[in-house]
């Protein structure tokens, strides 16, 4: 027995055989994670019904006499079906029961006696019935009496738990009913209670006992809300106390400031900007500057809409960190996107990011590229710039984190995109500096302020949302391609006036093709098994087709290409990007067509973000429907980075009512990406926020809803904050402590101390 009966074994309660289904299937092994598995809805009896008046395919609860009760064997005598027929005067009905059940009640069930019996009403030659319902026999009871228990019994709340096959929410049910029976029998002795007293009196929450009895065995729904309440509350807390230790623990970690001279590189990159930054630009520079300056380690999210100039502040302070002495490393989460930030960089930096070569600046420094597909030579001369302090700028992919990487002085760690990491991943690049590094976590979709307080309550926050003067506002249009075919002509019409026009365009596509078109398409896979007027139609579902998923598979970029240099785009150069391709061929193709080599680029999501061709004025998104909100928004800014205006296409066979049809009329709506963002998460719900920034299934949100819970998760935080400053290590909370390590279990404490 542990000191705390929620850290108790299941099986010591419900057995060793329910135990290994519960922990095997669903990751319960305590009494705590079995009570902490909530109802995910509830359903009602409903009110008691006439026999007369069932209606079929609904829940029912009927008081009623048993007539007649039959015991029958069908296949052969392998199988028993008990029939039990009830009678209320006003109609009858069938109760059926099989193999063990059929056994089990066929001694309880006998003419004359008189019950309640809940069940879905269904319908069996021509006679309605209930398979298996639940009832209570109301024989010692008549009367008002007996009319009470059943008033009592049809509008109780069933809860309804998160199963699966091996393991159904009824034996979930029961398990959680003798868990809470055990600890009841003992007053729930020695429950710990993460919140504090202080808390819970001043913002009015049960007890964890109470809300855990309401939550699992509530008479009414004001006992759901209320339990709902207080266990959101120990969810947004103990998460809130866990970011707030974390603040307070970098706060006190040694850094060594990094402050650029006043006539240094920083200062002669300004210098040769061929435009002003913008004021958004400017004031986060100046967050992220005076961070750099300080003695501990900065750790701030840098935010923003697309477009709005990121690597560019993230540049500028490298810059700073190089002006400083020190190195500042770039990690991006794919190669061609590492690619994209290197030439970015070195465009822009021109001969200060030359040093030591033929014209280089005397003021500048090495910028150099480091991914997993470098040939040796280039690999080593790499890896010897930044042991030796040569390169002051490295920009990697997660080749950057191989033990063989050494820094000479490592002050600054941007990480691009950083949810596409692990978090083994980014602290093993912290960890070459030789004192911890200054951290700047970049990412290009917008995080609602309660998300970005959820998953990244450790990081101070900068935001931009004024986009650079030039960029050219961008037009989004949804284009019904099985509605209105000849819309999807006029979108190719479209693209081949924008290339007549001297500007380029991106098609969009949800895969690469498989393995066999790769294999046979010449010269990258411009061919396919599709014919040419797909690209100008995709299929519409076939009339039998069933309307529960199951589509044609999605366009492929080895598909579509082929059949656009045949059709609509007949005559103009095309070529393909897509991740399967060798890291040589696909840095190729980007220079090609950052070069206007190529006039139409057949691309996955490859290009999502990162990628910066200025005279890139249209895409189109071929099966968009198949994309979130967000994704379809940073795909769309790809275009409209130059001076002429953008055009985004979404290309979708979505009937007009469907939901999917209303995420695109959304994203074609606004360009306000915080706003998408929000429908984004409220579709998705928090399961793909949270998963992979904060790992751990132990950890997952259970009630906490960020979008639809923000006040708690705010007034959560200012009580975690206050608790933590007044306190830091706890001592005085030892329960609080408690609920800490059984949310942040072991690994999960690890990748808190990690960041």
């Amino acid at each position: 027995m542990s000191a705390n009966p929620l850290d108790d074994r299941l099986r010591d309660l419900v057995g060793d055989r329910t135990a290994k289904v519960l922990g095997e299937h669903l990751g319960l092994h305590t009494t705590g994670d079995l009570l902490h598995h909530y109802p995910r809805r509830y359903a009602e009896r409903g009110e008691l019904t006439r026999l007369a008046d069932l209606p079929v395919d609904e829940y029912v609860t009927v008081v009623a006499q048993i007539a007649k009760a039959d015991k029958r064997t069908y296949g052969g005598g392998k199988g028993v079906r008990l029939e039990v027929v009830v009678t209320d005067g006003s109609g009858s009905l069938t109760l059926v029961f099989f193999s063990k059940a059929a056994h089990a009640h066929a001694h309880r069930l006998i003419p004359g006696r008189r019950g309640m019996f809940s069940g879905k009403v269904s319908v069996f030659n021509r006679v309605r019935q209930l398979a298996h319902p639940d009832y209570q026999l109301l024989d010692a009871e008549d009367g008002a009496e007996a009319r009470e228990a059943a008033d009592a019994f049809a509008n109780r709340l069933i809860p309804l738990y998160p199963a699966c096959k091996q393991i159904t929410s009824w034996r979930i049910a029961q398990a959680v009913d003798t868990a809470l029976n055990s600890l009841a029998a003992t007053g729930w002795a020695g429950v710990g209670e993460p919140l504090p007293h202080e808390l819970r009196a001043h913002r009015g929450l049960a007890p964890l006992p109470e809300a855990l009895e309401k939550i699992h065995r509530p008479r009414s729904k004001q006992d759901i809300a209320a339990a709902r309440h207080r266990l959101k509350w120990d969810e947004a807390f103990v998460l809130q106390v866990a970011l707030a230790r974390r603040r307070a623990a970098d706060a006190a970690l040694p850094a060594v400031p990094r402050r650029p001279s006043a006539d240094g590189l920083l200062t002669a990159f300004d210098a040769k900007l061929p435009f002003t930054l913008t004021d958004g630009q400017q004031a986060v520079s100046a967050e992220i500057f005076a961070d750099l300056a300080t003695d501990h380690p900065m750790h701030r999210l840098l935010q923003g809409e697309v477009g709005s100039g990121k690597t560019m502040v993230a540049l500028r302070a490298m810059l700073g960190v190089v002006d400083a002495g020190g190195q500042a490393a770039m990690l991006a989460p794919t190669e061609v996107l590492a690619q994209q930030h290197h030439r970015s960089i070195t465009e822009m930096m021109g001969d200060l990011a030359e040093a030591g070569m033929l014209g280089g600046s005397d003021a500048g420094t090495k910028v150099v590229l480091l991914t997993g597909s470098m040939g040796t030579p280039a690999r080593r001369a790499a890896l010897l710039d930044l042991a030796t302090g040569e390169a002051g700028i490295v920009v990697g992919t997660h080749a950057l984190i191989e033990d063989k990487v050494q820094f000479h002085d490592l002050g600054l760690v941007v990480v691009d995109e950083q949810h596409r990491f692990g978090v083994e991943q980014r602290d093993a690049l912290r960890g070459k500096g030789k004192q911890p590094p200054h951290l700047l976590v970049m990412t290009a979709t917008p995080i609602p302020r309660t998300v970005a307080m959820t998953v990244f309550g450790d990081l101070d926050t900068s935001v931009l949302d004024q986009l650079p003067a030039g960029r050219s506002p961008i037009a989004s249009h949804v284009v019904p391609a099985a509605e209105k075919p000849h819309f999807l002509a006029r979108a190719w019409e479209r693209v081949r006036e924008e290339v007549e026009s001297g500007h380029q365009a991106y098609v969009v596509c949800p895969r690469i093709g498989d393995a066999e078109d790769a294999a046979d398409a010449p010269g990258g896979g411009r061919s396919g098994s599709r014919s040419t007027a797909a690209a100008q139609k995709p299929p519409a579902k076939a009339e039998n087709e069933p309307d529960d998923g199951e589509r044609r598979p999605p366009l492929a970029v080895l598909d579509v290409a082929g059949q656009l240099a045949a059709g609509p785009l007949r005559g103009l150069r095309v070529e393909v990007l897509h991740g399967r391709m060798a890291p040589e061929a696909k840095d190729e193709v980007m220079r090609a067509f950052a070069a206007g080599e190529v006039d139409v680029l057949v691309a996955t999501t490859v290009i999502e973000v990162g990628v910066n061709v200025p005279n890139a004025t249209a895409m189109v998104i071929m099966d968009a429907d198949r994309f979130g909100v967000s994704q379809l928004h940073q795909l769309r800014g790809r275009v409209g980075r130059g001076s002429a205006p953008g055009l985004c296409l979404l290309v979708s066979e979505a009937s007009e009512a469907s939901p999917a049809r209303a995420r695109l009329d959304a994203v074609a709506g606004t360009l306000d990406g915080f706003a998408l963002s929000e429908i984004d998460l409220q579709q998705r719900r928090e399961g793909d926020v949270l998963g992979q920034a904060q790992s751990g299934a132990r950890s997952s949100l259970r009630v906490l809803a960020v979008m639809d819970d923000r006040d708690v998760i705010e007034a959560a935080r200012d009580e975690a904050t206050a608790l933590v400053a007044a306190d830091p290590e706890l001592t005085a909370h030892a329960d609080l402590r408690s609920a800490l390590q059984s949310l942040l279990d072991a690994d999960r404490e690890e990748f808190l101390d990690k960041g």
